[in-house]
């Protein structure tokens, strides 16, 4: 039998012990675990970026597999940590949004966590990744069934951030979801849903900027020059020739993106 998975995506960084600690309970609990760590660099708080982040990784995992998502802005609150069950695969993550398109792509069952007994003690009030997410995951890895977690709820919290907003005939509002090590800008425009930029003039506005050129590939640009993509997520993207488009726009992820079609 193959190892059991368990993916970690959190906002922790590398340069503290959060991100090991979470390897290392896991490790205590379901030894035979296999871990990837999938990113520790969302950016603080994120939550937006995490959900796109877990959506674009989990389907390219084999059924079984255990995400622990810990982007958790309301740690000690009474915002609830849940487990969902959806295509062959489980999530572990706080009740804050984070698994949203997750969700939109999916037909989940969600539990609230209620049982205590598989929780590190005294479970701290402010690192709920060491205490709750990372051993729940651990216990469903070794064989533990999501239903000892706790009942479904169908009041989980879904947002809507994953499409943008149609504002005109041919207009939309929409936004950036993440900002990949290469400055380009992931809006949350589904390519597959605006084929008229193949054939037609539009205006993509983000910044002080606006885009109109379509490009195939990254070498079809000169160095510097702003033009907008299909992204391997399948999304539009704003992105430069050598060169981070976010910095040369001044975008960070939540900015506004308004797409016109002329």
């Amino acid at each position: 039998m193959r190892r059991p998975i368990i993916t970690l995506i959190t906002d922790f960084g590398l340069s503290d012990h959060y991100a090991g600690v979470l390897r290392g309970v896991i490790l205590g609990i379901c030894p035979q675990a296999e871990i990837v760590d999938i990113s520790h660099s969302i950016g603080a708080y994120e939550v937006v970026e995490g959900a796109f982040l877990l959506a674009q990784t989990y389907p390219y995992f084999p059924r079984g597999t255990v995400h622990v998502v810990v982007i958790d802005p309301g740690v000690g609150t009474a915002r609830r940590p849940v487990v969902a069950e959806a295509a062959g695969q489980r999530f572990v993550a706080p009740d804050n949004g984070v698994l949203s398109m997750m969700y939109a792509r999916e037909k989940p069952k969600v539990r609230w966590i209620t049982a205590e007994k598989y929780f590190l003690k005294p479970v701290s009030q402010t690192f709920h990744g060491r205490d709750i997410f990372a051993p729940v995951g651990a216990h469903l890895a070794r064989g533990v069934g999501p239903a000892k977690m706790g009942k479904l709820i169908t009041d989980y919290l879904r947002l809507h951030f994953e499409r943008p907003v149609r504002t005109a005939r041919r207009g939309w509002t929409g936004a950036v979801l993440k900002i990949d090590r290469f400055g380009n800008l992931i809006t949350n425009f589904p390519a597959g849903e605006f084929p008229e930029l193949q054939k037609r003039p539009f205006e993509m506005s983000i910044g002080l900027e606006t885009v109109n050129r379509l490009a195939r590939n990254y070498a079809e640009s000169g160095p510097g020059e702003l033009f907008v993509i299909v992204g391997s997520s399948g999304y539009l993207e704003v992105s430069a020739s050598q060169a981070s488009a976010a910095k040369m726009l001044g975008c960070g992820v939540g900015a506004p993106v308004e797409l016109r079609i002329l």
